[in-house]
Parts: structure tokens; C-alpha cells; sequence
């Protein structure tokens, strides 16, 4: 495996577990706190069951991002991020500034899917069948 390929695989799986993660620590295993505050600030303080559906949905893409041939979980990702920083900003302004927040979490998470968008074009580029001389 060339380095671009390694670079690709290490974009997709950090994705995948950061998706992986999210879906099922802070919405499956435990609701977390900052669950509740924004399903509280959308008026929906008694519906667990959208949290829990959303991290069913971030098992799926976690998985979905493992699948090589796959290019569109990238562009589902990116989009998926991009909204929920939205929806945080304009419902619960003030979780923007915790630690570990949704501005850092979800742009690193971005550029991850960025990489790997990038790196996986370059990559079947340059795959050996693309190459003169190669079989």
C-alpha cells in the first residue's frame, strides 16, 4: 500500500470511529448531557429516541465509511458535520465555547473528510492499472 493509500485509510478509519463513537457513547450507551441540552432547546427534552436514532445513523455512515469503494459517506459526512455545527450554533450558542467542542470536533472532522475525498482521487489515479508500463 503507497503512501496516498495509507493517508486515504487513515482519514476514513479515523472518521469511521469518530462517527462510531459518537453514535454510540453520548446517544446509545449514555445519553449524554449535551444530548439533553439540545434536544431540550429544539423542545424535544422527552424524545431520547431521536438521540438514539441519530447514533444508530452514525454507526451506519462509521460503517458505510469502511466500504472502499464508497466515495459518497465522504460527502454525507462533511455535510453531516457542517449541519450539526449549524444546528448548534443557532440553537445552543453557548456549547461553542466547552471544551472539546462542536467548532473543533466537527472542522477537524471536515478536513478528515477532506483528505480522504482528496487522497482517494489521487490514489485510483494512481493505482498501478493507471500507470504506462503496469499490467
Amino acid at each position: 500500500m503507497n503512501r496516498l493509500n495509507q493517508v486515504h485509510w487513515l482519514a476514513r478509519a479515523s472518521l469511521a470511529f469518530m462517527f462510531a463513537y459518537h453514535g454510540l457513547v453520548p446517544k446509545l450507551i449514555i445519553l449524554s448531557p449535551g444530548e439533553q441540552v439540545l434536544l431540550q432547546a429544539h423542545g424535544l427534552a422527552h424524545a431520547t429516541w431521536l438521540s438514539q436514532a441519530a447514533g444508530v445513523a452514525e454507526l451506519a455512515l462509521a460503517a458505510l465509511l469502511l466500504v472502499q469503494r464508497l466515495a459518497w459517506p465522504l460527502l454525507v459526512g462533511a455535510a453531516v458535520l457542517l449541519g450539526l455545527l449549524v444546528d448548534v450554533a443557532v440553537m445552543q450558542p453557548s456549547m461553542l465555547v466547552d471544551a472539546f467542542n462542536p467548532v473543533s470536533l466537527n472542522v477537524a472532522g471536515m478536513a478528515l473528510c477532506a483528505v480522504a475525498w482528496l487522497s482517494r482521487q489521487d490514489a485510483a489515479s494512481q493505482s498501478p492499472a493507471n500507470i504506462p508500463g503496469h499490467c
